[in-house]
């Protein structure tokens, strides 16, 4: 087997560390474009024959990444191939019942009819073959549609009665509250038991589960009209299968027919127009007709469904972490979603999840969307009191909720305010309990509950990804339910869980080579020796791991970790550590760099921090030449000695007792946050030619100083406690020193958040923007991943202390992934 072959699966230009029992080393050279790397192989310890077991364990592992090519190329299909849609009985059903335009005795649609006879299930009900226990309301809905249908056209008596006897078994359930409700379940099964009657279909059912029925369509109707009436009659047209003929018909096509002909992209509407109204209408016709030739002789419950589909693909892939297999797939689906974002494709501004879905995907990957549709398609100030709001209620929410985050502008008060509110519909949906009383709903209660606790700037992508692949790992697929429910494999897939904890584990296994070496490299340094520094090497790692966790970006992360080690060093050393001595001392060394450490040290603590300064700064500077092509280290040696600066300038204040303005403090204390030579040095190995313009530019530095100005003042809001009883000023305190005794500190904090806020949207603003940015988007991303880093470790208490953090690190670089696929299904409301 040609391990190189292997190997490059999982390397694309850097060195990286393969996990197996035998340590190895992987140096990779590529061409510009990154794609073909050529890589050679070393065994850095143990022989094979070493080790009885080793060969079968790298047999193994190479195995893993054959067969998660596998998956990667089935995945791939998924882009090029058309959406995958399952058909739906009860759309299918409503459809059969269409009379034909030249004789009403007869079906339009023949085959419909045919496909009912043919798929009815064993226990006499027709649906998806494998239909939760949970869903019977749904079999219900459908099974009846599809003995009405057979009803109407006098065929299939057996097969009635087989679903009657089915109908009858299991009517209890359309009335308990523990059963998965479709959308509009409470109008139209009603509806559909009124035209039975019409039929004359004698249904054996429990009268007493009838009147109840009976009395949740008034509930439910009720409920309707408290709502504002647009909002009313779009939903009572969208159920129209279950108002029937005193439904407005023509009113419902003028009013809600699509471009496609249909209503509301509604198999079932659409049909139920043309069946109780005897309104031939060319448009539902052929749509009618565009499905059939599509999917054969049956229709799903919703079409077209492509741009949701597609993006909910990418999300998906996204929030698993392993979006960055497919990153030309992905530009290819978001350049065709952004043409039809800008044609103002019916397909994403008259559904309310797929317009937050595509401006969000869209928005965060560079591409130039106002919020404006998003925020006209939820104008009303009923929306979020609706039921279900444009149809799907609870979801809907969840994504307006989580498009709403993404505010760039102090323009986008709309947006705002549309944050505002799905985020209190999201709380009170939790609270009062109305998504728990379905068991099957735990999958998006869990979604909506981690969208509330974890928002999306202080929420580290390896600690979502784990998240996302545990909480998928419980529920193997996914059913989404309308009328009817149906399922996509764009949409849920198990392929997309078996990557993701394939492509976790083995990343997690180089970032604990990576600690390891980290470790190493400390006590090479002699930094486990100095007794006022922190030892914060796990945390460290943890930071890089959490943010830049690809196996490529080994280099990233070791700049990045060894300069959070040495910043940690540095801080400790002017703030307990060194006397004003060693502190100038330390200084002059690295303005001179070029010295004779043994001779121009003034002592042991400074001839430690600064050889290892020194070393760090050489090894990264080294690296970045191989990226780069051209020397760095001047530039990172200046990015130290503004920090180094910095900081005596905070020490010489606190040893006059010189209290700044908040001007002199904030100037200062971006730099001295000491976050620059962590990000800064980085911007050089992640990948990209950075040039010496575009590294030196305005830009860089207003990415640099929005993204401290966040750390600084969260810093300073949780540690205002501490800094205070050891007699230190930061913004807080400066705030209320400033205000005349007349500013309380709950006001300092409340305006240091407002500026939090401010400076991390226009922060973001800056790494989205492609139009006359010069910084490729790959560094201006580490900016935004440093600030996500601080909002989580300065988001309860100061610094590194929490036990959260500690389990955080536990699961980014320790524990693997247990592969558990359960088959069960979620339910998406």
């Amino acid at each position: 087997m040609n391990m190189n072959v292997i190997m490059s699966q999982y390397s694309y230009g850097y060195k990286c560390y393969y996990p197996s029992p035998i340590p190895l080393l992987l140096r990779c050279t590529t061409t510009n474009n990154n794609k073909n790397p050529h890589c050679s192989l070393s065994f850095a310890s143990l022989p094979l024959s070493d080790s009885p077991d080793a060969g079968v364990k790298i047999a193994t592992e190479a195995n893993t990444v054959l067969s998660s090519e596998g998956i990667k190329e089935r995945i791939r299909k998924l882009f090029n191939n058309k959406v995958e849609l399952s058909v739906s009985s009860y759309d299918t059903a409503w459809v059969a019942m269409v009379p034909s335009p030249h004789y009403s005795l007869e079906p339009c649609f023949p085959e419909c009819v045919d496909w009912l006879l043919d798929n009815q299930l064993a226990n006499g009900s027709w649906g998806l073959p494998r239909h939760s226990p949970l869903l019977l309301k749904d079999t219900l809905s459908s099974t009846l549609a599809c003995i009405l249908a057979l009803k109407q056209w006098g065929v299939g008596e057996d097969h009635i009665n087989k679903g009657l006897h089915f109908m009858e078994s299991n009517f209890p359930s359309a009335i308990d509250k523990n059963q998965h409700s479709p959308t509009g379940f409470d109008i139209i099964f009603p509806g559909m038991l009124d035209y039975a009657k019409d039929l004359d279909l004698k249904l054996p059912l429990d009268p007493t589960v009838l009147n109840a029925m009976l009395r949740y369509r008034e509930l439910e109707l009720k409920r309707c009209y408290e709502m504002q009436p647009e909002e009313t009659e779009a939903y009572l047209a969208y159920v129209s299968e279950g108002t029937g003929k005193l439904q407005d018909w023509e009113m419902v096509i003028k009013k809600y027919q699509r471009k496609n002909g249909s209503l509301f992209n509604s198999p079932a509407t659409t049909a139920a127009a043309l069946t109780h109204h005897h309104l031939q209408d060319a448009g539902c016709l052929n749509y009618i007709r565009l499905l059939l030739d599509k999917f054969g002789n049956a229709v799903p419950t919703v079409y077209p469904l492509d741009i949701y589909a597609r993006l909910c693909m990418i999300d998906n892939l996204e929030r698993l972490g392993i979006d960055w297999h497919f990153r030309e797939e992905i530009r290819s689906v978001l350049d065709e979603t952004y043409s039809c974002w800008l044609q103002g494709d019916e397909q994403i501004f008259m559904d309310v999840a797929t317009c937050a879905i595509a401006f969000r995907v869209l928005r965060m990957n560079g591409y130039d969307v106002s919020a404006d549709p998003l925020t006209q398609i939820t104008k009303e100030e009923s929306y979020f009191n609706s039921v279900g709001g444009h149809l799907k209620g609870i979801s809907d929410a969840l994504e307006l909720y989580r498009a709403s985050q993404l505010i760039i502008s102090p323009d986008e008060s709309a947006l705002r305010k549309q944050n505002l509110q799905s985020s209190h519909f999201l709380k009170q949906t939790l609270s009062d309990g109305s998504v728990w009383s379905d068991k099957l709903s735990k999958y998006i209660s869990q979604e909506m509950d981690d969208a509330l606790k974890f928002p999306f700037y202080s929420s580290l992508e390896r600690m979502a990804n784990r998240r996302n692949i545990e909480h998928y790992n419980v529920d193997s697929s996914t059913i989404r339910v309308l009328k009817s429910s149906y399922c996509s494999s764009n949409i849920g897939n198990k392929d997309f869980l078996k990557l993701a904890i394939e492509d976790f584990n083995i990343c997690q296994s180089i970032h604990r080579e990576e600690i390891e070496h980290l470790e190493r490299w400390v006590i090479e340094n002699r930094l486990d020796k100095l007794n006022f520094a922190r030892q914060k090497t796990e945390y460290a790692s943890f930071s890089a791991a959490a943010t830049i966790f690809s196996p490529e970006l080994s280099d990233a992360r070791m700049s990045w970790a060894k300069s959070a080690v040495l910043t940690t060093v540095v801080d400790d050393f002017f703030d307990v550590g060194g006397s004003v001595q060693e502190l100038v001392n330390l200084i002059q060394l690295v303005e001179k760099w070029d010295v004779n450490i043994e001779s121009d040290c003034c002592s042991e603590q400074v001839r430690i921090v600064f050889s290892a300064l020194r070393r760090g700064i050489s090894e990264i500077a080294d690296q970045a030449l191989i990226c780069q092509r051209r020397s760095v280290t001047s530039h990172i040696v200046e990015i130290w000695l503004d920090l180094l600066k910095s900081m005596f300038r905070e020490a010489e204040w606190s040893r006059d007792g010189y209290v700044p303005t908040m001007d002199e403090y904030m100037e200062n204390g971006y730099v001295s946050f000491a976050i620059g030579p962590i990000v800064l040095p980085a911007l050089y190995v992640v990948g990209p030619k950075l040039s010496e313009e575009a590294a030196r530019s305005s830009e860089v530095n207003k990415l640099f100083k929005l993204m401290s100005n966040c750390g600084r003042l969260l810093n300073d809001i949780q540690g205002f406690k501490r800094e205070l009883e050891e007699g230190k000023l930061n913004a807080i305190s400066l705030r209320m020193i400033h205000g005349g005794g007349e500013t309380t500190k709950e006001e300092a904090v409340k305006e240091a958040r407002r500026i939090v806020e401010s400076q991390k949207e226009q922060l973001l603003r800056l790494v989205v923007k492609e139009k006359g940015s010069m910084v490729p988007r790959a560094c201006k991303e580490l900016f935004w991943k440093m600030t996500k880093v601080v909002h989580q470790f300065y988001f309860e208490d100061d610094g590194f202390t929490s036990e959260d953090m500690m389990k955080a690190v536990k699961d980014i670089i320790h524990r693997p992934i247990a592969c558990h696929l359960d088959d069960e299904f979620p339910i998406i409301s």
